[in-house]
């Protein structure tokens, strides 16, 4: 450990910081106390304003960036924190320029940074405070690397590669990816006109000639060839080391598709529009094939895929008992797939500071299996290093704030490191990648989850954030890359992610609790260091009012699994239950999340709307249910092939928890949730109608086979093979059972959970004669609202809803 003295003596002042208070806003008149109303809290943003981010340093570690929006302001802003300075400051307009990207390619010495602005591509030197324009053209570029040990860069456009010395700054295109040309087609009648002229005239035959010789000298000196059909598209190009070949993730576009169109009623020319939005699950998708091509050579050959095996067969499904003309139908549809290649989703090389070794992590299209392979640029070929297959589905894992990929190299340059799920739970493995003998090695271990995971800047120091001290929290560790104990380097509870000072003496955080939204803070690279505060965003008045620290407790699962929760009650905000002790079940959103925590909740207006319910009387309770995140694989695949099932039990279960330890009034229970948790409402009202007196569904799947294909064929398969998934996941299918009263609400323009979702549950339920639900539509609103009035109204009418059938007496 470096002692701290030397730290606080190398950097004097900068964490003398205080706490940002009122220096941005000006001088502020006394805050009125905090009216804890819907219409106020529903203010969102110009409340709590919006979290820092985009933390990077300069390469002089002498300057902290980041983005800040304040509450009110209609954009954000980028800010410095200058070493020895005692607040941050707002840069303008020409400092922004000069200001390093929040996303780019640095290189090794973390000093200069390459990135896309506006189509074009930029380089700024982080130290000499200078900005090089690389290209202005009206052609959109993209994917700035380091190129020739940083002597040179390369960038995407219009399919091709290009390069550019640094010195010279010619630019120097690298690939010709084009459509395949086709060859004229002659007929016997144009062929034999064309063989007569050639034998009668000798002019024609020289010309032939000489077109020929012309043929093969501009084939000498063409750019490597890549054809590509009219249906693909590169979408990604890297050059290898040595320069000499290029890898190409071409994009297949699939074939005879649907894309759904969402329409949008409320807009400026006053006429409907369509918005385009996207395909549902288990239609055809595209393919992602990975081309190699020697820029020597002109070769160009295919990544192998053919570690990936043989796709299984279809599962035969039972068949109607007549067919459509009547005549009697074999009892089981017929398997198919026999013999078919196994679709292989590729990513991009990454490839040994050498240039000797490249490695791709590659995915099967039914998310069953994760291959890290070989590659072997001049042949295609692969060899598998590392092999994870899960019956349910494979967890994709990126790297966070500290890297990016969940997959990068070891200061050794051959052996790599990368998360993995094979025990159970995410952790840092490593394996030797030139070693054929070589097998995986695990470098942390234990009940806990692994991310955003790095190197520090000297290489000797793994540096990862993980929920090793609860689920619901999170901390910043290090481990020496030869492995050992991990050492926490943060203690304030509640999450903690940040970014290592290029000189690897400080750390920039971003930091929240359960009760104070996220803030930056710096802190010097020593385990248990203080974090000194650097920004306040709320305002002076969301700070009046006394936030709660939800208490987070665990109830037994009927199964016999702990199950976390956060517990609002009306005593924790200095009120007194109601006098029919009503209680509520909130549901979080997106299904692998997690909102039973003790930092700040993205679900921030609901932590409010439970405040208000609270103050009310109510009992909250807010359920990590089966398939949130932060517990592991086994809690995440419960749901396999029926959602609905255990992540629903744990919700009735959770209800049954505020009976049983709360004395809820078992009759006067609400729920409510939105987007997956919108779903779960729906599930509960139908299938557990005694349990729910009332529910607020809101943006809600109730049919998952219009949903989209990545998120739901990886848990439900596809509709087309697993219809029974389907089936006994989807709401819409139980809707016979609601008893109790139902608000559905929707946005109009949501392009991800269409507000058809919702119409045709809305049918459905008119068909089969129900009285006790509404649906209220919102015209200008996408799947999350941005506009306040929408806010408001949507959890005005839930509030209203349980004030009516929880409060008062059932009707």
């Amino acid at each position: 450990m470096r002692p701290i003295r030397i730290l606080l003596a190398v950097l004097p002042l900068l964490l003398a910081v205080p706490p940002l208070e009122a220096q941005q806003r000006g001088v502020a008149a006394e805050p009125k106390p905090f009216a804890l109303t819907v219409d106020h809290i529903m203010r969102g943003p110009d409340l709590v304003g919006y979290p820092p981010s985009g933390l990077r340093w300069a390469g002089d570690s002498r300057t902290l960036y980041f983005e800040w929006r304040l509450p009110g302001e209609e954009e954000g802003s980028t800010y410095a924190l200058d070493r020895g300075a005692t607040t941050p400051r707002k840069l303008s307009e020409g400092e922004r320029k000069l200001a390093p990207p929040v996303s780019g390619a640095w290189d090794q010495a973390r000093r200069r940074v390459l990135f896309t602005e506006r189509g074009d591509i930029v380089l700024i030197d982080t130290i000499a405070g200078t900005r090089r324009q690389i290209t202005r053209t009206t052609a959109p570029e993209s994917s700035p690397e380091w190129a020739k040990n940083e002597m040179a860069i390369t960038y995407v456009s219009q399919n091709n590669l290009f390069l550019v010395p640094l010195d010279s700054g010619q630019v120097q295109q690298l690939t010709d990816v084009h459509p395949r040309r086709r060859e004229p087609r002659e007929n016997d009648s144009q062929k034999f006109v064309k063989d007569q002229e050639s034998a009668l005239i000798e002019f024609t035959r020289q010309a032939a000639v000489r077109r020929r010789k012309d043929e093969e000298e501009r084939k000498k000196n063409a750019l490597p060839e890549l054809e590509i059909s009219e249906r693909q598209s590169v979408a990604s190009i890297s050059l290898h080391p040595s320069g000499t070949w290029a890898f190409l993730l071409v994009v297949d576009r699939a074939d005879g598709t649907k894309t759904a169109s969402v329409p949008n009623y409320v807009t400026e020319s006053g006429y409907t529009e369509e918005l385009t939005s996207r395909v549902k699950v288990g239609d055809a998708q595209e393919r992602r094939r990975l081309a190699i091509l020697n820029l020597q050579t002109g070769k160009s050959v295919w990544a192998d895929g053919g570690f990936a095996g043989t796709k299984p067969p279809r599962p035969a499904q039972p068949a109607a008992a007549t067919s459509p003309s009547g005549e009697e139908a074999s009892s089981q549809r017929a398997a198919v797939r026999k013999d078919e290649p196994r679709e292989v989703r590729w990513g991009m090389p990454l490839v040994s500071p050498d240039g000797s070794i490249a490695v791709v992590a590659t995915r099967s299209e039914d998310f069953k299996d994760r291959w890290i392979v070989t590659l072997d640029p001049e042949t295609g070929k692969t060899r598998v290093i590392d092999h994870l297959h899960d019956d349910a589905w494979v967890r994709e894992v990126g790297g966070g704030r500290f890297g990016g990929s969940g997959l990068d190299w070891m200061p050794d340059g051959h052996t790599v490191w990368f998360l993995s799920e094979r025990d159970g739970w995410m952790h840092l493995w490593t394996l030797d990648a030139a070693d054929p003998a070589a097998t995986s090695v695990q470098m942390t271990r234990g009940a806990y989850e692994l991310s955003a995971v790095s190197l520090s800047p000297d290489k000797t120091k793994f540096v990862f954030v993980s929920n090793q001290v609860h689920p619901g929290e999170r901390h910043i560790y290090e481990m020496p890359v030869g492995g050992g104990p991990p050492i926490r380097l943060t203690t304030a509870t509640g999450s903690s992610t940040g970014d290592v000072s290029p000189d690897g003496q400080l750390i920039a955080l971003i930091h929240s609790s359960a009760s104070r939204p996220p803030e930056v803070f710096v802190m010097p690279y020593e385990a248990g260091a203080p974090m000194q505060q650097v920004t306040m965003t709320p305002t002076e008045e969301w700070r009046s009012y006394r936030w709660i620290e939800p208490q987070v407790v665990t109830f037994k699962a009927r199964d016999g699994a702990d199950v976390y929760a956060r517990l609002f009650t009306p005593e924790m905000v200095g009120a007194r239950r109601d006098r029919s002790r009503p209680g509520v079940v909130f549901v979080h959103g997106a299904g692998y999340a997690q909102n039973a925590h003790k930092y700040w909740a993205s679900y921030y207006r609901e932590y409010m709307f439970d405040h208000l319910l609270a103050s009310r009387g109510y009992v909250v309770l807010d359920v990590d249910y089966r398939a949130s995140a932060g517990y592991g694989r086994h809690w995440r695949t419960a749901v396999y092939r029926h959602m609905g099932g255990k992540d629903l039990d744990d919700i009735v279960d959770g209800a049954a928890y505020l009976v049983r330890e709360q004395r809820v009034d078992p009759k006067r229970i609400g729920v409510y949730g939105g987007s997956y948790g919108g779903f779960i409402t729906l599930m509960a009202m139908f299938t557990s109608p005694r349990t729910f007196a009332a529910g607020a569904a809101l943006r809600p799947v109730t049919d998952w086979a219009h949903y989209n294909h990545p998120y739901t064929a990886a848990i439900l398969n596809q509709p087309q093979d697993d219809p029974e998934a389907y089936k006994r996941s989807s709401p819409i299918y139980f809707a016979e059972g609601l008893t109790g009263a139902l608000l559905i609400c929707h946005g109009l323009v949501d392009t991800n959970v269409h507000a058809q979702d919702s119409i045709r549950l809305a049918q459905r339920l008119i068909e089969l004669r129900k009285t006790n639900w509404e649906l209220a539509l919102y015209p200008v609103e996408n799947h999350s609202f941005t506009q306040e009035t929408s806010w408001a109204d949507e959890y005005r009418r839930i509030l209203e809803l349980f004030e009516r059938n929880l409060r008062l007496a059932r009707r």
